[in-house]
C-alpha cells in the first residue's frame, strides 16, 4: 500500500521503519522543519532512505489549507495517511484524500482525556487502566471513528515517562502497524466513539500545573506524577517557585524523622528526610518526592534541600584536570554563544536545551567510558564547577553512597558492631514488604530470634522483576561496557573484603557456620567468585563458522553470545553467602540482571550483599533480594513470565516442582543443583592418617551441611575398623560449641526443624539395624547443636544408605578386599550423582575408579576441593547446569547465529 507518513519524533521514526519492514511504499513523510539545524529524526532517516522529504512550517493559514502545501501532498499519491505523532494541524483536504482516509494514534482510550495532553489525565485522574487508540481522522478532535485499542495497568507510581516507555511506546509502535495491516486486508473496522464516558482536558501548561494542596495525599500523588517531567508540578516554597518530580505514595508507618519545610497551604509542613521531601495530604496520609526544581533550572536531590551544596569541593589530581578540560571543550562546542566556559558557566541559562543534554552526557562516554552520568546528574549539576565536580566524584565512585538509606539491626558482637539490613532490597532500595510484614530470624547457637525482617509478598515479586526487567531493557547495565562492568564486579569484590570480618560474623550468627570457616570459604570464597568472574565480563565471545556459500554471493556466519535478561535465583541455607556468589556473580557477568530469594532461615548475608552493590555503584534494579518463603517467593519467580532464567540449589523434590513451573509459565532456562549421596570410597593401600583427615572432613565440614558431604563411606574391609577406631579418636577431640569461638571445630546446625530431622534420621538408623557406632543425638545445652555421629555396618537397602542426612553423620560399608567394581556398583547405586572420592596410592586404580563414578565432581585423595575456576554440577537426579568456572557463564548467556549475505 502507498503510504504518506506524516508526524515526527521517535515514536515516528519507529512507525515508519516497521512500515517499510512490512512492505509498504512510504511515498512520502511529512515532518516539521528543522529546529537550530537539527532534523527531526523522522525526516532524517527518510532522507538517508532517498524517499521524498517535506517540512511544511504550516499546513494552514487563518483556518484554509495552504493550496501550494496540498498540492505538493497531494503529488505523492498515497493511498493511506499515517499519523503516528503529529503535532500540527492538518487540514481536512489532506485527511480526506486517499483513498483509505487517515489514521491517528492517541495515547489515551478514547474517548477519555481527548486532547492533547491525555497521558497527563490519565495519571493525574488516578485511571487504574490506560492505554492508546488508533482511530479515524475527522474533523472534529480525537473523535473519530476507532480503528484499534489497547489497554494496561496503570501503576501507582507510573510517571508520564514510566506508562510511556514500558507500554504506549513499544505497544503503539505495533497497534500502528496491525492497524495498517488490517485495512490492507479489508478488515479494519469503523466503531463509532461513545459519548459516554468522554472528556476532554486543557493542555497540560506550566502556569497551569500549580499545586493544589488542599487534597488527600493519593491526589497530590497523581498530580505531581501526571505532570513529570513535562511541564512539572509546582509551588510556591521560600518565595519561589519549586517543581516537584519523582512522586510516590508511601505507607505511614511510624513518623518520619526530618527538617520540616513550611509549604505554604499545605496542611501540614513537609519533611526533609534521608529518603526525600515527605508531603502530607488533608487526609493526613503521605507521599514522597524525590528531585525538586527551582527557577533557575537547578534540581537537586529533595533529600538536600537545606544543605548549602551537596558536599564540599573536591581536589582534582593532574589526570582529573586533564578531564576536565577536555569537558570545557565540549561545553564550549554546545554553547556556542558563550565566549569562554567559567566555572560559573550555567548550562542551562546559557541556552542549553533537553537535546543538548542528550550530548553532553554521550560525550562525557567518550571520554571516560568507566563514568556512567545521567540526564538527571546533569539537570542537578547545572554550573560547569558543579558538573566536574559531580563527574569526579562518580569517577572516583564517592557519589551515591548518601542516596542510600538503611535501617540497620545492630549487635554488639565479636568484638565489633555489626550492621544488618533487615528490609526487602528493590531498584536500589531498602523498602518493608507489602503489608509490612515481617519475621524473626533466629541464632542458632542459643536458640533466640536476631532481628525482624521483611517478609516478602507477591507484590514485591511484581515489583523486583519490573525493576530488574527495566534496569536490562532500558537502564545503563543494559548498555554498559562489559569491562565497565567488570569494574564495578571488581569494586564489589574489594566492598566484600573491607567488610570480610562483619559478613563473616553475620554468617557465623545466621547460620551457625562456625567463624574461622565462614572467614575462609563462606566469605573468603565468595570474594574469590565475583573477582573471577569479573575478569571474565569482556572474554565473552562468540565464533565465526564456515558454512556452504551461497554463490555467486558469498556468506559470512558467527555466533554472538548475548545475557538472557531478568534471572530468577534461589539459594539454600548451607553457605548463604557463597551459593549467593557462585551464581550470582556469573549471572551479572553475562550482564543479566537479578531478582535472588536467599533462604528464609538465613537471609542477613544477602541483604548486606545487596547494601554492597549500592555502595559500589550498580544501577538501580540490577540486584533485587527478596527474604520470604519458597511456596510463596520462589514458586512466583518461577511462574513469572519476564523471567528468563532460573538458577536453583536446593532438594531434588523442589527442584522437580521449580522445572514444571518453569516449563509451563514461559519455558525458562533453568540449572538445578539438588541433592546428593556423594560415595567416597577408600582402599586399604591409602594413606591412612590422610584419608582420616580427609574422611572427617567429607563428612562434617561445615556441620555436615554441605552438598558435597561424602554422604555414604566404604571401606575395604581389612582397612575397616582400624580407620574407624580412628575416626571416632579424632571426633572425641573435636570441640563443639560458639562458631564464634576461635577454638570451635562444630558449631550448632542451621536451624531446629533440621535439628529435628537429624535426630529421626538417626533413630531410623538404629532401628533398621545399622550400629551406632557415636553420637546420634542432640548436645544438652542451648541452641541447635548435634553430636558428630559415626554409623557402621551400613547395608545397601537401608534408608541411611540411600537418602542424604545433610548433616554431620558418618555412614560407613565395609567393601571386601580387591572387590574393586562391586564397591563401584554400590557407589554408583543412587539416583543422586553430585560429587565423589576415592583414597588409594595406585594411580591406575585411582583413574578407573574415577572414570566409573557417575558423579560431576570427583576427588582423587583429597576432599572439598572445590576452586571458582572448576565447574561445579551434579549427574542425575542431582541436577544440570554448572555453577563455577567459564561453563558457569554459559548458563547465563543465549546463543544468536547471525549470517551475512554479501
Amino acid at each position: 500500500m502507498k503510504i504518506a507518513v506524516i508526524g515526527q519524533s521517535v515514536f515516528g521514526l519507529e512507525v515508519y521503519k516497521e512500515l517499510r519492514k512490512e512492505g509498504h511504499s512510504i511515498v512520502g513523510v511529512f515532518t516539521i522543519p528543522d529546529k537550530d539545524g537539527k532534523a527531526d529524526q523522522l525526516g532524517a532517516e527518510a532522507e538517508k532512505d532517498g524517499l521524498p522529504v517535506f517540512k511544511f512550517p504550516r499546513w494552514r493559514l487563518k483556518g484554509q489549507a495552504i493550496k501550494e502545501v496540498v498540492d505538493k501532498y497531494k503529488a505523492v499519491g498515497a493511498e493511506l495517511n499515517v499519523l503516528p505523532f503529529c503535532s500540527q494541524f492538518i487540514p481536512m483536504e489532506v485527511i480526506d484524500h486517499p483513498k483509505h482516509g487517515s489514521i491517528i494514534y492517541h495515547p489515551s482510550l478514547l474517548p477519555r482525556h481527548r486532547g492533547a495532553s491525555a497521558i497527563n489525565w490519565t495519571l493525574i485522574h488516578g485511571d487504574k487502566k490506560g492505554g492508546f487508540t488508533i482511530f479515524w481522522a475527522d474533523d472534529g478532535l480525537d473523535t473519530g471513528p476507532i480503528l484499534l485499542q489497547r489497554e494496561c495497568d496503570v501503576e501507582p507510581d507510573d510517571t508520564v515517562n514510566t506508562i510511556y516507555k514500558r507500554f504506549l511506546f513499544p505497544e503503539g509502535v505495533k497497534g500502528m502497524v496491525e492497524a495498517v495491516r488490517l485495512i490492507a486486508e479489508g478488515k479494519a473496522p469503523k466503531i463509532k466513539q461513545p459519548e459516554e464516558g468522554a472528556t476532554y482536558e486543557c493542555i497540560q501548561k506550566k502556569d497551569n500545573a500549580q499545586i493544589d494542596w488542599n487534597q488527600p495525599a493519593e491526589a497530590i500523588h497523581n498530580w505531581i506524577r501526571g505532570n513529570d517531567k513535562v511541564p512539572g508540578a509546582w509551588a510556591e516554597v521560600a518565595g519561589q517557585k519549586v517543581t516537584f518530580y519523582g512522586s510516590m505514595l508511601v505507607d505511614n508507618g511510624p513518623a518520619a524523622s526530618g527538617q520540616s519545610l513550611e509549604i505554604p497551604g499545605a496542611s501540614r509542613p513537609g519533611l526533609v528526610t534521608k529518603a526525600g521531601l515527605v508531603l502530607f495530604g488533608n487526609d493526613g496520609k503521605t507521599l514522597l518526592v524525590k528531585n525538586l526544581q527551582f527557577e533557575d533550572g537547578k534540581m537537586i536531590q529533595a533529600s538536600q534541600y537545606f544543605k548549602v551544596s551537596s558536599s564540599t569541593a573536591v581536589e582534582l589530581t593532574e589526570e582529573e584536570k586533564s578531564f576536565a578540560e577536555q569537558m570545557r571543550a565540549v561545553w564550549k562546542s554546545i554553547l556556542t554563544n558563550v565566549d569562554i566556559i567559567e566555572d560559573s558557566t550555567d548550562f542551562f541559562k546559557s541556552g542549553a536545551a533537553s537535546m543538548d543534554v542528550v550530548r553532553l552526557v554521550e560525550e562525557v562516554k567518550l571520554r571516560a567510558n568507566e563514568l556512567q552520568v545521567q540526564n538527571e546528574d546533569v539537570y542537578m549539576a547545572t554550573t560547569f564547577q558543579e558538573f566536574i565536580q559531580m563527574c569526579v566524584r562518580k569517577l572516583r565512585g564517592e557519589d551515591g553512597e548518601e542516596e542510600l538509606v538503611v535501617d540497620y539491626a545492630e549487635k554488639n558482637v565479636n568484638n565489633m558492631t555489626i550492621q544488618m539490613p533487615h528490609q526487602l532490597f528493590i531498584n536500589g532500595e531498602f523498602v518493608d514488604a507489602e503489608g509490612g510484614k515481617t519475621y524473626k530470624t533466629i541464632n542458632p547457637t542459643d536458640g533466640q530470634p536476631i532481628c525482624e525482617v521483611s517478609l516478602a509478598q507477591i507484590s514485591d515479586v511484581e515489583k523486583a522483576v519490573a525493576a530488574a526487567k527495566e534496569a536490562f531493557e532500558e537502564g545503563e547495565w543494559g548498555k554498559m561496557n562489559p569491562r565497565d562492568r567488570g569494574r564495578l564486579m571488581y569494586r564489589l569484590a574489594d566492598l566484600m573484603e573491607q567488610h570480610q570480618e562483619e559478613l563473616a560474623t553475620i554468617e557465623a550468627i545466621d547460620s551457625g557456620a562456625v567463624y574461622t570457616l565462614a572467614l575462609k570459604t563462606h566469605v573468603g570464597m565468595s570474594i574469590q567468585t565475583f573477582r573471577y568472574f569479573a575478569g571474565w565480563c569482556d572474554k565473552i565471545q562468540g565464533s565465526t563458522i564456515p558454512i556452504n556459500q551461497a554463490r555467486p554471493n558469498r556468506n559470512l556466519t558467527f555466533t554472538k553470545k548475548e545475557p538472557i535478561g531478568v534471572c530468577a535465583i534461589v539459594i539454600p541455607w548451607n553457605y548463604p553467602l557463597m551459593m549467593l556468589a557462585w551464581k550470582t556473580a556469573a549471572c551479572l557477568a553475562a550482564g543479566n540482571t537479578v531478582v535472588l530469594k536467599p533462604a528464609q532461615v538465613t537471609p542477613l548475608t544477602a541483604v548486606k550483599f545487596a547494601e554492597l552493590t549500592a555502595r559500589a555503584g550498580f544501577p538501580k534494579g540490577v540486584v533485587n533480594i527478596l527474604p520470604g518463603s519458597g511456596a510463596l517467593v520462589g514458586q512466583r519467580l518461577s511462574d513469572h513470565p519476564d523471567v528468563r532464567k532460573l538458577g536453583f540449589t536446593g532438594s531434588t523434590e523442589i527442584g522437580k516442582q521449580i522445572m514444571k513451573s518453569c516449563a509451563i509459565s514461559n519455558v525458562k532456562k533453568v540449572s538445578l543443583e539438588l541433592g546428593g549421596k556423594s560415595p567416597l570410597i577408600i582402599f586399604n593401600d591409602c594413606d591412612l592418617d590422610k584419608a582420616v583427615r580427609m574422611g572427617m572432613s567429607s563428612v562434617f565440614f561445615n556441620k555436615g551441611e554441605n552438598c558435597i558431604a561424602a554422604g555414604r563411606l566404604f571401606v575395604e574391609e581389612s582397612l575397616h575398623d582400624t580407620f574407624v577406631q580412628k575416626v571416632v579418636e579424632e571426633i572425641k577431640k573435636m570441640k563443639i560449641g560458639d562458631p564464634l569461638d576461635r577454638s570451635t571445630d562444630h558449631g550448632p546446625q542451621n536451624h531446629k526443624a533440621h535439628l529435628d530431622k537429624l535426630v529421626e534420621y538417626c533413630e531410623r538408623g538404629v532401628k533398621e539395624g545399622a550400629t551406632l557406632v557415636y553420637g546420634g543425638k542432640q548436645v544438652n545445652r542451648p541452641g541447635f547443636f548435634f553430636e558428630p555421629t559415626v554409623f557402621t555396618n551400613v547395608k545397601d537397602g537401608m534408608f541411611i544408605a540411600t537418602e542424604e542426612s545433610f548433616g554431620p553423620i558418618m555412614i560407613i560399608s565395609k567393601f571386601k578386599d580387591g572387590d574393586v567394581d562391586g564397591v563401584l556398583q554400590s557407589a554408583n547405586a543412587t539416583e543422586y550423582g553430585l560429587a565423589s572420592g576415592v583414597f588409594t596410592r595406585d594411580i591406575s586404580k585411582a583413574l578407573y575408579v574415577s572414570e566409573k563414578l557417575q558423579a560431576g565432581t570427583v576427588f582423587v585423595n583429597t576432599y572439598n576441593k572445590t576452586d571458582v575456576a572448576a565447574p561445579f554440577g551434579g549427574f542425575k537426579q542431582s541436577g544440570f547446569g554448572k555453577d563455577l568456572g567459564q561453563e558457569a557463564l554459559n548458563e547465563y548467556l543465549k546463543t544468536k547465529a547471525v549470517t551475512i549475505e554479501y
